[in-house]
C-alpha cells in the first residue's frame, strides 16, 4: 500500500491506469471461464443445470480458494465438497489431486495476458508466431504448475523468454500480482 501511494502521489493516477485494464481483461477472462464456460461443460457432461452446483462450490471452495492462494491447500475442502454433494469418491478421489496440478486455466490465462501486456509496455510486437507461441507455453507451463502461493510469476519467466521478452518485465506485474493470483486459484 505504502508502496502504490507513494507512485501515485509522485506520477499521479495515469501511473495505474495500465494497470486496471490489466486487472480488468484477466478478472473478465476468469469469470467467462468460471460463470460460462465451465457450466457449459458441466451442462454438456450431466444435462443438468450447472449453476446451483457452481455457485456452491464457488462459495465454499471458492472462497477458500481465493484466501490461500493454493490449488494444493484448497484439496481437502474439494474432496468434502463433493462428499457433501455425494459424487462417487472413486472419481474425486483421483481427479481432485491430479486437477489440482494440471487444471490450471486460470494461470494460463494470465500468463497469455501479462506477457501481451509486458511485450506492450516494452513496445515490443511478438507478432502471430509469438502469440500462438504465447498460447502453447503458457498452457503447457500451467499444466506443470504446482499449486502454491505465487508459482505462476515463475512460470511466467519460462513464457516471456520464449517469446523474447525480457523476464525483468515480471517486475511490472508483480505489484498486483497477489490481487491477480487469488482470482486465478479460483480458477484454477
Amino acid at each position: 500500500l505504502g508502496l502504490v501511494a507513494n507512485a501515485i502521489a509522485t506520477t499521479g493516477f495515469a501511473a495505474i491506469s495500465q494497470y486496471s485494464h490489466l486487472v480488468t481483461v484477466l478478472v473478465s477472462a476468469m469469470l467467462l471461464i468460471a460463470l460460462v464456460v465451465n457450466p457449459i461443460i458441466v451442462y454438456v457432461i450431466t444435462r443438468k443445470n450447472p449453476y446451483p452446483l457452481v455457485f456452491t462450490c464457488l462459495r465454499e471452495s471458492g472462497i477458500t480458494a481465493f484466501f490461500t492462494r493454493s490449488s494444493a491447500a484448497n484439496i481437502p475442502v474439494n474432496m468434502a465438497l463433493c462428499k457433501k454433494l455425494d459424487l462417487h469418491e472413486d472419481t474425486y478421489s483421483v481427479s481432485i489431486p491430479l486437477g489440482a496440478t494440471i487444471n490450471m486455466d486460470g494461470t494460463a490465462i494470465m500468463q497469455g495476458v501479462a506477457t501481451v501486456f509486458i511485450a506492450q509496455a516494452y513496445n515490443i510486437d511478438i507478432g502471430l508466431g509469438g502469440y500462438l507461441m504465447v498460447i502453447l507455453t503458457a498452457t503447457m507451463a500451467s499444466i506443470g504448475t504446482a499449486g502454491v502461493p505465487g508459482v505462476g510469476l515463475i512460470t511466467l519467466a519460462l513464457v516471456l523468454s520464449q517469446v523474447g521478452l525480457p523476464v525483468e518485465g515480471i517486475a511490472l506485474i508483480i505489484g498486483v500480482d497477489r490481487l491477480l493470483d487469488m482470482s486465478r486459484t479460483v480458477v484454477n
